[in-house]
């Protein structure tokens, strides 16, 4: 009896090791098919058309892809452009708008708002709309309060296939639902430039006590009945609160630099190339007094596709994407080398054949902005005479100088060639202040922007001794390296 009560003991032992083998198999098969069913799930599609790009713009297509991250997943012909996310006005949840297109290349694109739905305990398209932008590169997605309601609108501006400029914006209607359908208020489309007009509000609407005033928008285009190709008309709307839509209420003339009329059309031409020549090289910033401050300024170089921008003592280096001419001038897509999220739009005008006017807007993943720091006219460095002070440095020089490095030239055009006994290289350089320390950056060819080289310069004796720094937030850092002489060779 005893023996047949151990022998059932073990069979039951060994029956319930086997039962909890078994559940505990199926529930990591279960477990393991939930996580992949998981990832499918929420896996984004995104084909790409990136044949014709370089392999630089292929690297900014790629870095602008992972940092777009959605709630939930497209169809699998739908390609995302851009991503805007927020606060939920009704729960703690995250919330997305997107732009996106089809593979359909005629189609336009579309914004879908990405919203949690409490009761499917998941994301959902809330809606979908078109906008009048169709070329991915120049798309950019931000929320502003145009109304002065404090209800954001959701911008889309772009260019579609006619290189004109498009802004289409939406707006939610503070008496729906928040997760409602947003309203088309505005959508413009023209062959020129479009700006918002930013009204000043007062400390009452900054402390969210009262209502702030409207902005307004201006679009700037082509004066058909002009000859001259840059006389332009200026078109103002403002909101109409009674139809909740934006409504043109001003138009004027604005007149045109008086410019050979055979030269500009070979500038505005569009043909390929021919307004990125024309940009390339250094320009300084005109205030509105109608000086020039030499202590910002833009340099474009489309050859080793960069931008540097120089402002408030500090530099920032940005990687030319891509370009597409427009109407007056150029619009391009940059991205920085140190931040790959910020990406800068830069629209150029032109406005004479030493002068341009640029309109830029910050695209900054997860929280887009607009930022007009360095909006304004640029003159062409080397149109002005000058005077020579202490506290100026000219970006460029022509001279010859002896090192222990070799014999270096440096150019006007920005460009220096060291030969000695064993090679011959050669770079891009610039000349700069910062805290009154006089600076030389030397970047060079065929290396990456990150390699680029800062000396800290000084005059003494007739020669120039350079000694290595780092330029960061926290000012001029000496990096403790041997100086370098440079002795001027008299031509």
């Amino acid at each position: 009896m005893k023996k047949a009560f151990i022998k059932s003991s073990i069979i039951i032992a060994s029956l319930s090791v086997l039962l909890i083998i078994f559940l505990a198999s199926g529930l990591y098969s279960r477990l393991t098919h939930k996580e992949s069913d998981e990832e499918t799930k929420t896996k984004i599609v995104t084909p790409r058309e990136t044949t014709s790009l370089s392999s630089s713009e292929q690297t900014g297509w790629l870095i602008r892809e992972e940092n777009l991250s959605l709630k939930m997943s497209l169809e699998d012909n739908e390609t995302v452009l851009a991503v805007l996310n927020r606060q939920s006005e009704i729960h703690q949840m995250e919330e997305q708008f997107v732009v996106y297109r089809t593979n359909n290349a005629a189609s336009p694109v579309f914004v879908t708002f990405l919203g949690y739905d409490q009761v499917q305990r998941g994301y959902r398209r809330m809606w979908n709309a078109p906008a009048a932008a169709t070329r991915n590169e120049t798309i950019s997605l931000f929320s502003q309060d145009l109304i002065g309601d404090r209800n954001n609108c959701i911008i889309v501006t772009g260019m579609n296939a006619k290189n004109e400029h498009t802004m289409t914006i939406f707006r939610h209607n503070p008496e729906q639902p928040a997760d409602a359908e947003y309203k088309k208020i505005a959508e413009l489309q023209i062959a020129g430039s479009i700006i918002i007009q930013e009204a000043g509000r007062s400390l009452a609407y900054q402390q969210g006590i009262t209502r702030g005033q409207s902005h307004t928008i201006a679009s700037y285009g082509h004066d058909s009945a002009s000859l001259n190709m840059l006389d332009q008309i200026e078109t103002i709307y403002a909101y109409n609160a009674l139809n909740e839509q934006y409504e043109q209420i001003n138009v004027s003339r604005i007149p045109g630099s008086q410019i050979e009329q055979r030269r500009l059309r070979e500038l505005l031409s569009g043909a390929q190339g021919v307004f990125e020549n024309f940009v390339s090289g250094l320009w300084y910033y005109v205030t509105p007094q109608g000086t020039i401050d030499t202590m910002q300024y833009l340099y474009f170089n489309p050859a080793g596709k960069e931008i540097i921008f120089y402002g408030d003592e500090a530099q920032q280096v940005f990687r030319w994407q891509t370009s597409n001419p427009t109407r007056f001038g150029l619009f391009i897509r940059s991205q920085n080398i140190s931040i790959s999220t910020l990406l800068r739009s830069i629209d150029i005008e032109l406005e004479s054949l030493d002068s341009i006017k640029l309109r830029v807007i910050e695209d900054v993943r997860l929280r887009i902005t607009a930022n007009t720091t360095w909006d304004g006219s640029y003159r062409r460095a080397g149109a002005a005479n000058f005077k020579e002070t202490v506290s100026q440095v000219h970006p460029t020089i022509d001279a010859i100088f002896d090192s222990s490095w070799g014999r270096i030239y440096f150019n006007n055009s920005g460009e220096y060639t060291i030969t000695s006994s064993v090679n011959t290289r050669k770079g891009r350089y610039v000349f700069y202040k910062v805290d009154n320390n006089d600076l030389l950056e030397l970047r060079p060819e065929g290396e990456s922007n990150e390699n680029r080289m800062v000396y800290k310069t000084e005059i003494a004796a007739g020669l120039m001794i350079l000694s290595r720094v780092r330029v960061g937030t926290n000012g001029i850092q000496d990096l403790l390296e041997p100086p370098v002489t440079f002795t001027p060779v008299n031509n």
